[in-house]
């Protein structure tokens, strides 16, 4: 006789039980005891899955482009993580914000061209159905929306070091772009300075760019962007007058119809470019601590056109640490 066929186990009250009839099959003969020993490795296994999955905190340090859509990224994709952006600066404050936001590729040496490739496919199938869909009109807030719709939090502070968000978080995605400077002690990225003119001209509506894309006009929502200048290692933030003149009379050679603006708004931001985008996970020891660290970071101008492929990839390097974290407090706790 199976022991499910007993009289003591015909009234099945107890949980453990009841899971366990989910799992295993009544034709398979099984001592009682070994199915109770069965039954609790497999309900001890899913109660730490379920437990580790729900805790795992995950700190994004960054609030531009390329660290709102990781942090989305993660939401969607590994729902059960709480997910937290943590910048000094948000939008209208970004580099982001500065620049045109055009999809065009770019060039990043010391990263692999078939990598490169993907990462640019996956943002341009990304944006593209958000151009088809009904949230066309709003997608510039929709990272922001995005994230909080998916319970993710915002936090405005600086993070002077990684090791401060240790016992806060599990896992800590750095997208600090230039402050890896600062925060890591990268010397490899480095800031490519760019001013821009934002002025009203709504009758343009196609983008006009010179060969070597120095000079541009690119239409948008709210304003047209003219451009621009790429100086490299120049940290100022500060518009120059005589810039400011020169690339609008080179954006009026181009399209002579600006010339009838009336008013314009200097801009300048810091690409922080590095020659290898650097996307990798990193584990930092400390004292016998550990800290699992991803890395999304030097996309130089190049950030609007690969930030959902390097987001993508960014995320599939967090959940392998949460499956690592999971393996391991399985195996110690049984």
């Amino acid at each position: 006789m199976k022991w499910w066929d007993s009289g003591a186990a015909t009234e099945v009250n107890c949980p453990l039980q009841s899971a366990f009839l989910q799992f295993v099959s009544p034709a398979i003969e099984i001592p009682c005891y070994a199915c109770f020993l069965l039954l609790l490795k497999r309900y001890r296994e899913a109660q730490l899955c379920f437990l580790i999955m729900c805790s795992v905190k995950v700190a994004i340090i960054g609030g531009g482009l390329v660290g709102l859509s990781t942090a989305v990224c993660i939401s969607e994709s590994i729902p059960q993580c709480s997910v937290t952006v943590i910048a000094e600066r948000f939008s209208p404050d970004t580099t982001s914000d500065v620049a045109a936001g055009v999809l065009i590729p770019h060039t990043f040496p010391g990263t692999p061209v078939q990598q490169q490739m993907r990462w640019f496919q996956e943002t341009f199938d990304y944006l593209l159905s958000i151009c088809n869909s009904a949230e066309a009109a709003d997608a510039g807030i929709l990272l922001l929306s995005g994230l909080k719709r998916n319970g993710g939090h915002v936090h405005a502070g600086k993070i002077q070091d990684l090791w401060d968000l240790h016992g806060q978080f599990d896992i800590v995605v750095n997208c600090s772009g230039l402050g890896s400077r600062e925060l890591l002690g990268d010397m490899k990225v480095y800031p490519v300075q760019g001013q821009v003119l934002k002025v009203q001209a709504p009758w343009l509506t196609h983008f006009i760019r010179d060969g070597t894309g120095s000079t541009y006009i690119y239409p948008g929502i709210s304003n047209v962007t003219l451009g621009g200048t790429r100086v490299k290692d120049t940290w100022s933030l500060a518009p120059d007058a005589s810039v400011s003149k020169e690339i609008f009379d080179r954006c009026c050679a181009l399209e002579p119809s600006l010339q009838v603006v009336k008013e314009t708004k200097e801009r300048v931001g810091l690409r922080p470019t590095r020659t290898t985008v650097r996307v990798e996970k990193e584990v930092l020891l400390q004292n016998g601590r550990r800290l699992n660290v991803v890395h999304n970071y030097g996309h130089g101008g190049g950030g609007f056109s690969v930030h959902r492929g390097t987001a993508k990839e960014a995320t599939h390097l967090v959940g392998e640490f949460v499956n690592s974290m999971r393996s391991t407090s399985t195996k110690s706790k049984l």
